[in-house]
């Protein structure tokens, strides 16, 4: 999922629950615009960090423990990174994305979209 400044969802990607989610934040980030790209050391990889470069944004995010050669990260930013977080507390308020009820990948979307709506009107 990625998220604006305010945490709400801007764009998401459902995949499978063993899948990583370093695999859709190209795709998530493909056309957008900004000053930072926050992520957690689970994003930390070259090839993200050259996507983030190619949109003239500053990459936020701690290098990952395996990493030779340590990249550093701003962290006062850093801590803003709890919005994407405050954004899936926001959307697990609705009790069938929390539980996902729904056992289709359509269906579950449709809510995610319905969900996202009401966290933008809010």
């Amino acid at each position: 999922m990625l998220a604006d400044a305010l945490g709400r969802p801007l764009r998401f990607i459902v995949t499978a629950g063993q899948v990583g989610d370093i695999t859709q934040a190209p795709a998530l980030l493909h056309d957008q615009t900004g000053q930072a790209v926050l992520g957690d050391k689970a994003y930390d990889s070259n090839a993200l960090r050259a996507t983030i470069a190619k949109m003239e944004a500053e990459a936020v995010i701690p290098s990952n423990r395996s990493r030779k050669i340590i990249i550093p990260h701003d962290p006062i930013i850093y801590k803003h990174r709890n919005r994407i977080e405050r954004c899936f507390n926001r959307l697990k308020h609705f009790r069938r994305f929390a539980t996902r009820y729904e056992r289709r990948t359509i269906h579950f979307t449709g809510f995610i979209h319905l969900a996202a709506v009401m966290i933008w009107m809010q």
